[in-house]
């Protein structure tokens, strides 16, 4: 007896002691380092072959030097044909090869979003870095408990920001919803801005209803960043629009936001959406040279503008259901389309962004959670630098819901541990610990080298079920859904951020017109 009690002090000591009471105590100082984090390197998918992107180059070439962009304003053909460009006898503007190839020369391959706050990553877009943002600018939230939808309003773009403040596994705020009681356009781009930078500090990006409104967007995130030009110095919002309208036209609205952001010197967050099959070639690598030189002709404007101004090289073809010629953004086609459209950028070594996990489904179900599992993971895998519309988005852009987001951060971490990959080395092949497991104990259980790599190794959901089945069933039987639900009104009910000092509050409040009521942005009593 006194020598099996001798053996297994020993064995417990070879197994560093402590079992389950220091799996614990380690789990609950956290880990140094997460197991997934912004800016993850990606670029291991490639569904197109080098001759493909070869072959996709010069039939976008083709296109812009042949065709040319139709439609566009006098403004910006002042500026192409003052570079090289001209115009043709339908009035396009034409873009030569070689005014191409100076513009990509020119061309910022990387720029950073900053983060307001240290505990969030600034995310460094460009490189095969992948960051996950929402956006979508939907016009309906989905109320999981009446399964129903209701108008989206600015209290709601503020909770969603919010929301989005506390997962981990989002990297950045890009605008969820409109809101769509503010019909003024000025109100409407001041609010929208306001609701971002006092709902969170991660990087952000938001879209302008008019040109003439980026003067004081930027003059408000200048009283956000400490004073006049510091915004400029270190953007913690990029800002959007579709400067395009397919196939091959310029899109006066946000073709003006584009030429004034180029100006000023600001990222271009632009996004271009040609529909196969509709807007697009049914071909989808007619769909890719077509967007490609839709991107290309703004990347030409932007670098003829200001040479080496970021922009997004944001190609997002999108796909029609050819029986019914509606959007599909669930759709297989669609998630191997973004990450062929992440690999053209890569190739151009441009910032890249796409648009994924846009599910058509209208509730957060099965169907939603395959349609956006496939295409956030293809998107991070073929190095996407930004995946915007990844979480919380329903019913083909078309809606928003509170719980989606949650459980999308849940689907986020795994698409992340994903794209991750398995480090190998002589310390991760573990070849003395498998030693000291055989000789000793007989498994690894309790080893000090289980203990050290449980928090950095493994990513452990939030929501996401796994209980042994019996207490699964003895705490209801609940759905993810479910779990969702009562997550979400947690969250909403305590998490009022003071992203903004009550002085600094009162200035923007007595030179913008806020329409967030305060009573909004603090608990209820």
């Amino acid at each position: 007896m006194v020598r099996v009690d001798k053996e297994n002090e020993a064995r417990r000591n070879r197994r560093g002691g402590g079992g389950r009471s220091a799996r614990l105590a380690m789990r609950e100082a956290g880990p140094a380092q997460r197991p997934v984090r912004a800016g993850l390197p990606g670029g291991r998918y490639k569904p197109l072959t080098d001759q493909d992107l070869d072959m996709i180059n010069e039939a976008a070439l083709d296109i812009l030097e042949s065709l040319g962009i139709g439609e566009p304003t006098e403004e910006a053909i002042e500026i192409a044909l003052a570079n090289g460009a001209h115009l043709n006898e339908h009035k396009r503007i034409c873009f030569p090869r070689n005014i191409v190839k100076d513009a990509l020369k020119k061309s910022a391959s990387s720029y950073i979003v900053h983060s307001r706050n240290p505990q969030h990553d600034n995310l460094i877009v460009g490189h095969n870095h992948v960051n996950y943002v929402t956006s979508g600018e939907a016009v309906t939230v989905y109320n999981a408990k009446e399964k129903n939808f209701r108008p989206s309003t600015l209290k709601d773009l503020y909770d969603f920001c919010r929301v989005t403040d506390t997962l981990e596994n989002i990297h950045g705020f890009g605008q969820t919803v409109v809101p769509t009681e503010l019909d003024d356009p000025y109100e409407h781009d001041i609010n929208v801005a306001y609701a971002i930078v006092s709902g969170t500090q991660k990087p952000a990006e938001m879209t302008f209803v008019d040109v003439k409104n980026i003067d004081a967007v930027v003059e408000m995130f200048d009283m956000v960043a400490g004073g006049v030009g510091k915004f400029k110095e270190k953007p913690f919002v990029t800002f959007g629009g579709c400067p395009i309208v397919s196939p091959l036209r310029f899109g006066e609205d946000n073709l003006e936001v584009l030429i004034a952001s180029s100006k000023r010197d600001l990222i271009s967050d632009i996004a271009i959406a040609p529909q196969a099959g509709a807007t697009a070639p049914a071909h989808l690598a007619g769909a890719l040279a077509q967007v490609t030189a839709e991107g290309l002709a703004c990347l030409c404007m932007v670098n003829m503008i200001s040479p080496g101004t970021p922009m997004s090289f944001a190609i997002w073809p999108f796909v029609s259901d050819l029986r019914s010629g509606s959007f599909s953004g669930g759709s297989g086609e669609e998630a191997v389309l973004m990450a062929a459209a992440a690999q053209i950028g890569g190739y151009y070594n441009l910032p890249v962004t796409v648009a994924a996990s846009m599910t058509d489904a209208k509730m957060p179900d099965a169907q939603a959670g395959y349609e956006k599992g496939i295409a956030s993971v293809l998107a991070g895998m073929a190095g996407a630098n930004r995946v915007l519309e990844s979480a919380g988005m329903l019913g083909s852009l078309m809606a928003c819901s509170f719980e989606a987001l949650l459980i999308d951060n849940d689907m986020l971490g795994q698409a992340q541990r994903a794209i991750r990959g398995i480090e190998v080395n002589e310390q991760t092949l573990s070849v003395e610990t498998i030693k000291e497991a055989c000789l000793g104990a007989g498994h690894f259980l309790g080893h000090p080298k289980t203990l050290e790599c449980m928090e950095t190794e493994y990513l452990y959901p939030t929501i996401a079920d796994r209980q042994p089945f019996g207490q699964w069933v003895e705490e209801g039987s609940k759905s993810i859904l479910d779990v969702a639900i009562v997550r979400a009104d947690e969250v909403l009910a305590t998490h009022f951020p003071s992203h903004i000092s009550e002085e600094l509050d009162d200035a923007i409040r007595a030179k913008f017109p806020i329409k967030l009521d305060r009573s909004d942005m603090k608990p209820k009593a």
